[in-house]
């Protein structure tokens, strides 16, 4: 039943983006079709077809042990700070428990180096163009926003730059289209950290996060043209791009500006992590404070958190997207949280409620990986703005109108791709569970 629940919630989201759209009369309908049949043929690949679920358990196995080997660096530079929980090492030492800024953040620093290194040889380039041309033909968008959204299923703001001498002549629609790309998928050197959150409660998580990526770009595509549809005529309509970066000089030289990317990144995710969390605790106890006088007065027991609240405002999306209702409140407030703290603290939520075993059923937790996979937050979008601004220093009033809308559109499309992988919950179990 709950499956027809998430199949049925594919379509309420888009009916829900339709009636928020800038132009309802212009919809491209061929977007439509092609990005939900998309991610419909990708479930069916991952979920029920053997080699699907068998490529789906390989590629779980190599991020996993990708990741081991990026730890052999953390317990060298901290040592016994750096074993995840449980763990021993030659010395006898026990792990001091989970420390998310010397256990998980700096695999961001090694998975950021590894890009780089497969970005120089040319792998990445050929795997994003394989992307960006699938969807260019089958939806008949523009290059360029193909390009983008591709290169989004693997890195982060970085992405821009791929078309960076297209973004002063593209359309607002366009420029919805890779904001909300950028905050609706995640980079993979982030996915890692998700992984090392998850893994012991989640043993198949970098499996299921990579097919949320994967999920996630033509998600993205189908919801920002939705809301924000094309009038006018980009310039690369139909016609492949080919990326415009700058290739390091050596093999060494990628190794080493990959890493220090990856270290910005951990400073900026820690900096953000910091002032978020404090600026929340400060806001939760003005609003308890207020809001324990209502609920005395009412007689009612309103949870006023921030993470209350918005959890009351995504409760009716969980349970469209096929959460049961015995776990849907909790799931909604974890979901709600991303939207101001980001998905790494409601990934560490979601962890906890697993370790707890606070969840009812297992397909809640399926769920909320799926659903949990995107930059979609506030924090995401005033990056995503003043980096591609900064690019386009012209288009810069355009870009932060419609910033908004496409921070709205990454959010369902979210919920979308979480809403897809419900619909194939029952052959994912098998999955799920090896």
């Amino acid at each position: 039943m709950y499956n027809l629940v998430s199949f049925a919630g594919i379509f309420i989201l888009m009916a829900f983006a339709w009636a928020l759209s800038t132009n309802r009369k212009v919809i491209n309908w061929r977007v439509v079709i092609w990005g939900v049949g998309l991610q419909l043929l990708i479930g069916v690949f991952i979920f029920i077809i053997p080699v699907g679920a068998k490529l789906f358990l390989f590629l779980n196995d190599v991020v996993i042990k990708v990741l081991d080997s990026a730890a052999a660096g953390t317990k060298f530079l901290f040592g016994r700070l750096a074993l995840p929980p449980g763990a021993v090492n030659e010395a006898g030492e026990g792990s001091l428990g989970f420390i998310l800024a010397f256990q998980a953040l700096p695999t961001i620093v090694f998975f950021a180096s590894l890009m780089g290194l497969l970005y120089y040889i040319g792998f990445m380039p050929w795997l994003i163009g394989i992307f960006s041309r699938g969807f260019t033909r089958l939806m008949r968008i523009s290059g360029a926003e193909s390009l983008c959204t591709a290169s989004n299923i693997f890195v982060g703001i970085e992405s821009a730059t791929t078309i960076r001498p297209y973004i002063e002549r593209m359309t607002p629609s366009e420029l919805c289209t890779i904001l909300t790309a950028g905050m609706a998928t995640v980079a993979s050197s982030v996915l890692a950290l998700y992984v090392f959150i998850l893994h012991s409660q989640f043993p198949t998580i970098a499996g299921h996060l990579i097919s949320a990526s994967l999920l996630s770009a033509p998600a993205a595509i189908v919801m920002s043209k939705l809301l924000m549809p094309e009038t006018g005529k980009p310039e690369t309509l139909g016609i492949d791009v080919h990326p415009s970066y700058e290739k390091e000089s050596t093999l060494m030289e990628s190794i080493i500006n990959g890493a220090n990317a990856g270290m910005k990144l951990v400073i900026g995710i820690m900096a953000l992590l910091l002032a978020l969390l404090g600026i929340v605790a400060l806001v939760d106890l003005v609003l308890t404070a207020a809001g324990s006088g209502v609920n005395s007065v009412l007689n009612v027991n309103f949870d006023w958190s921030l993470k209350g609240l918005l959890g009351y405002i995504f409760y009716p999306f969980t349970l469209i997207i096929g959460v049961p209702p015995s776990d849907a409140v909790e799931i909604a407030k974890i979901i709600g949280e991303r939207a101001i703290v980001t998905e790494v603290k409601s990934y560490q939520d979601l962890a906890v409620l697993l370790t707890n075993q606070s969840l009812h059923d297992p397909r809640s937790a399926f769920i909320a990986v799926y659903a949990l996979c995107g930059f979609a937050h506030v924090a995401s979008l005033a990056i995503f703005v003043g980096g591609i601004a900064a690019l386009a220093p012209n288009r810069a009033g355009d870009i932060s109108r419609v910033g908004l809308r496409a921070l709205l559109a990454a959010t369902l499309a979210c919920l979308m791709t979480a809403a897809v992988a419900g619909t194939f919950y029952m052959q994912g179990m098998k999955v799920l569970v090896q």
